[in-house]
């Protein structure tokens, strides 16, 4: 037991970090998760950085770094169950979608609970191919951090959506 009980430790404190940056992201947004700048980047970077030692502590064994790996795929799995068979607490975790037009108007509130300036949804929409607010038909703030926008009487939708590039290629 005393030589599992080191891994336990490390395992433990994978799982505060995974729930302590989950909850950082909740509370500051997802705003920045949906495209990332050069400063989220180097933000994400210097977290995973300034954790690592938390986790791990003095141990940088492989033994210790695959501890610390397999606290967070337990930790995500569980949590990944959770929002999956909870509504309520998929919600608390990821947050609920914002209406932030709709019918050509800017709903303030939205902007303001997404911490969103009209410059950056005037961008949005131009990034749908829309030429201006005042067309919208609704745009939507989606809880993982894109944009949905109606327009067209509703007959036209469009999700800005970040190119994926696949591991592998098909031969």
């Amino acid at each position: 037991m005393e030589q599992i009980l080191p891994y336990l430790i490390i395992i433990g404190k994978s799982t505060a970090v995974y729930a302590f940056i989950t909850l950082g992201i909740r509370i500051f947004g997802k705003k920045e998760l949906a495209q990332l700048s050069i400063i989220d980047l180097v933000f994400i970077l210097l977290i995973s950085n300034s954790v690592q030692n938390a986790m791990l502590g003095t141990d940088t064994t492989l033994l210790g770094g695959m501890a610390a790996a397999s606290g967070l795929f337990i930790c995500n799995y569980v949590l990944k169950f959770l929002m999956r068979n909870s509504t309520k607490f998929s919600a608390i975790i990821q947050g609920e979608k914002v209406m932030l037009i709709h019918q050509g108007v800017v709903i303030e509130s939205g902007m303001k609970a997404v911490m969103m300036s009209v410059a950056e949804l005037e961008q949005a929409v131009r990034e749908h191919g829309i030429a201006s607010i005042d067309k919208v038909d609704l745009a939507v703030f989606e809880v993982d951090g894109n944009i949905s926008i109606l327009s067209n009487d509703f007959a036209h939708k469009t999700t800005r959506k970040h190119k994926k590039r696949p591991i592998f290629k098909n031969p």
